[in-house]
Parts: C-alpha cells; sequence; structure tokens
C-alpha cells in the first residue's frame, strides 16, 4: 500500500522533540548555581546529586511502562504528553528554586521531567521504524542523533540563559520554549497507514535482501518478545556497549587529566567536541547498518572498541595525545550509533507494529548500564590511585577497569553472534505485516 502523505516530515518532527529532551546531558551546567542556592542542605537533599540520577532513572522506567501506551495512543498524543511533562518539570522545577525549594525542585526536573524524556525517547523512533522499513537506521539515526545534539546545544544555551536571567528564570524560560519547541514536533508525527509501504521497495531486494533472513515477516506482541532469548540477548548487547561507553564518559575529564597532564580547560573542551561525535556517530552508524546489517554493525562496535580500549594504556604511556583523541572520538561514534542502531534491530527481530514498546522494555538495559559503567572505571582507578606512593605516576591507574571493559565487550561479541531470527511463535502473540 503506497500514501501521498509525505514520510521525510517525520523525520523533522523527531529531531525537534529529542533536540529539546536530549538537553538533559548538559544539566550538569545547572549544578554549581544550584549548589550555591542550597549549600545548607545535605547531600543527600542537594537537587545536584538527586534530579539528575531521577530523570535518567524515569526515563528507562517510564520508556519501558509507557511503551504500550505510546502504541495505543499513537506518536501525537504520546509527544504532546512528553511536552507537557518535559516542559512543565522544568518550570516546576525553576520555580522550586525560585523558591528555595529543594523538594519542589526535585519533583519538577526530576520526576515530572524524567517522565517526559522517556515518552519522548520511544514515540518518535517507534513512528520512524514504520514509515521508513527500507531505511529504518537511517530514519532512527536522525532522531536519536537529536537527542545527542541537544546535549550539545544545551551546554551553551544554559551557560548564556543563567549568566543574563539566573537560573531560576532560566530553567523556567528553558522549559516554555521546550515545551513549544516540543508541541510543533508533535504536529509533525503521525502513524503510517496500515500496511505502508514507500512506492517501489520490495523488502527482498536492494539492501533487504542482504539481511532479509534477519528481518521478521509478523509483529511480535512485547510481552512475547521480552520472554525470547533474541530480546535478552539485544538487551545485553545494549547493556555491554552503553556499559563501555558510559564509563569512559564519567571519567573522561579526571582521564585526560591524569593520563595526559592536560588541564581542566582544555579536558572540558575535548568533553565538548566529544558530543559532536557521539551524535554524528548515531546518525552514520545507523544508517550504514541498512547495508551492513544489524548485526555485522554490532559486530563491528564490539571488535574495534575492544581494540581501542585495550590500546589506551600503551597511548598514556607513549603520551600519544593525539591517537588517544582519535580513539576517544571512534568509541563516541560506535557509543552513540549502538544506541541509534537497537531500534532497528529491534524492528528487524520483532516486526515494527509493537516496537515502541518493546524497545522502552530495552531501555531498562541503559538504566543498568549508567550505574555499573561509571561504577567499573570509578572504583577500580580510584583504589589504584590509593594504592600508590605520594607523588606516584598516575599513568596506570585506568588500565585495570580499561582491560575490564576490553573483556566485556570481547563477551559482547560472542553475544551479537549468538543472534539468529525469531522462529515461529503461537499465532495469538503475532500480527502479519502484510
Amino acid at each position: 500500500m503506497t500514501t501521498t502523505i509525505n514520510r521525510w516530515r517525520i523525520p523533522l518532527g523527531a529531531v525537534l522533540v529529542h533536540l529539546c529532551i536530549g538537553s538533559v546531558y548538559a544539566w550538569s551546567t545547572f549544578n554549581r548555581p544550584i549548589q550555591s542556592l542550597f549549600a545548607d542542605q545535605p547531600w543527600w537533599m542537594n537537587p545536584p546529586y538527586t534530579t539528575f540520577t531521577t530523570a535518567l532513572a524515569l526515563l528507562g522506567l517510564s520508556a519501558a511502562l509507557g511503551g504500550p501506551w505510546v502504541e495505543r495512543h499513537g506518536p501525537r498524543v504520546a509527544a504532546r504528553a512528553s511536552a507537557l511533562f518535559f516542559g512543565v518539570g522544568l518550570v516546576v522545577g525553576g520555580l522550586g528554586l525560585s523558591l528555595e525549594q529543594p523538594l519542589l525542585v526535585f519533583l519538577g526536573m526530576g520526576v515530572i521531567s524524567g517522565i517526559g524524556c522517556g515518552l519522548g525517547y520511544i514515540a518518535p523512533v517507534s513512528t520512524l521504524v514504520k514509515w521508513f522499513p527500507d531505511r529504518r537506521g537511517m530514519a532512527t539515526g536522525m532522531a536519536i542523533m537529536g537527542f545527542g545534539g541537544g546535549a550539545f546545544i544545551a551546554g551553551y544555551l544554559n551557560v548564556f540563559l543563567i549568566a543574563r536571567v539566573g537560573i531560576a528564570t532560566a530553567v523556567m524560560l528553558l522549559g516554555v520554549v521546550y515545551l513549544a519547541v516540543m508541541l510543533i514536533g508533535s504536529l509533525l508525527l503521525q502513524s503510517p497507514p496500515p500496511n505502508y509501504a514507500p512506492e517501489g521497495w520490495n523488502p527482498d531486494t536492494a539492501a533487504g535482501a542482504r539481511q532479509s533472513a534477519m528481518i521478521a515477516r509478523e509483529s511480535v506482541s512485547r510481552d512475547a518478545a521480552v520472554r525470547t532469548p533474541q530480546f535478552v540477548l539485544l538487551w545485553l548487547i545494549l547493556f555491554i556497549n552503553v556499559t563501555a561507553g558510559i564509563g569512559i564518559l564519567a571519567q573522561a575529564s579526571p582521564m585526560m587529566q591524569d593520563l595526559f597532564g592536560r588541564t581542566p580547560l582544555e579536558a572540558a573542551g575535548v568533553v565538548s567536541i566529544i558530543s559532536l561525535f557521539n551524535a554524528g556517530g548515531r546518525f552514520l552508524w545507523a544508517s550504514a547498518s541498512d547495508w551492513l546489517g544489524r548485526r555485522t554493525t554490532y559486530l563491528l562496535f564490539f571488535a574495534l572498541q575492544l581494540v581501542l580500549f585495550l590500546a589506551i594504556p600503551s597511548l598514556a604511556t607513549g603520551a600519544q595525545w593525539v591517537l588517544f583523541q582519535v580513539s576517544l572520538f571512534a568509541i563516541f561514534t560506535m557509543y552513540g550509533g549502538g544506541f541509534a542502531t537497537i531500534p532497528a534491530f529491534l524492528a528487524d527481530i520483532f516486526g515494527p507494529r509493537n516496537v515502541g514498546a518493546i524497545h522502552g522494555a530495552a531501555l531498562t538495559a541503559w538504566s543498568a548500564a549508567a550505574i555499573v559503567g561509571p561504577l567499573i572505571i570509578t572504583e577500580l582507578s580510584n583504589r589504584a590511585k590509593a594504592a600508590l606512593p605520594v607523588g606516584g605516576n598516575l599513568v596506570g591507574v585506568y588500565d585495570t577497569p580499561l582491560r575490564l571493559l576490553a573483556a566485556l565487550l570481547g563477551v559482547g561479541f560472542v553475544l551479537t553472534l549468538m543472534v539468529r531470527p525469531l522462529r515461529a511463535l503461537p499465532q495469538e502473540t503475532v500480527m502479519r505485516e502484510a
């Protein structure tokens, strides 16, 4: 079935939504101004220590729990709900900052905005998978690139606004702006007609023929999907890829200072550039997966990153600063690419109809990795530092965590090899696509 609707407006709407919710990754720019307002609060009550973690946790939880609701009500309703939660949450948080009420900040920026992030993350992605069966990777890569790009833009925008209007007004103003932009984006989103296929597209020809054995002809319900070995494997694959990347991200600035003697300002500049490679990798790798196949793309992720993680200690010992930066940038293209490729991989295996709900369940791997990755590299490097004599050389303090993460990437490579097409399930758990 064909349609005259211009499907290329759907990615634009998705990017607008993701640019806004992606700003959550730039919230560290709020930390010091907020801390100055709540200096007398204990650490567990101080908003910078609670809102960001809560928002990310609720991103994963609301994506997992809200996935079926998103599929039932469609992307436009879901994106509007996301806009209201995210924008209003920031306004409530800004009001809490103005009144110096930490619980109000936590409720607004942590809880309400976190729910908005989760709903806004999955709604556009599941829709793009259905509109672009011929280019699933490219389409989801465009949207999720917006999430990474939103962090880059917001990092500068937040500092600009705080310097001019203060932290409370800046947060409220951003809430209003994000609400408006996300509502505009929601107007561009809609579900495709039943059994939609682009004109002239045949899934058994061109790029589809090279990976047709991995592409399902039927859609599986979320409850049936999460009980399959394939879902477990894809969950673990996403978990390992994110654990490795976010582990480095959590210690990127201290690592550059410890291993190469860089100043905090120099390290901050590299971290800013990292966000561009993170965003660009989401589009480039996901687009490449349309031709390479999702499994081959993840095999490349794990093989290349394993080599790079093992190489970093040698680069540090040899003071190879430029090669270290190149390695870091390459790693983060694959970190971002993993996020963008997983929705297309899920749609290939389980069919596109319920991919939003299935993707939401898979994103709990992100929540788990956000705890495990930083814990591995921070705890092990701190132990290595503590064991050094006073004034000891710091070059080797990251060797053990990097090797552990490399071993984990090796496990990811093996798990990816184990992914197979879904075998026939009972008829009541599937729905024919055509």
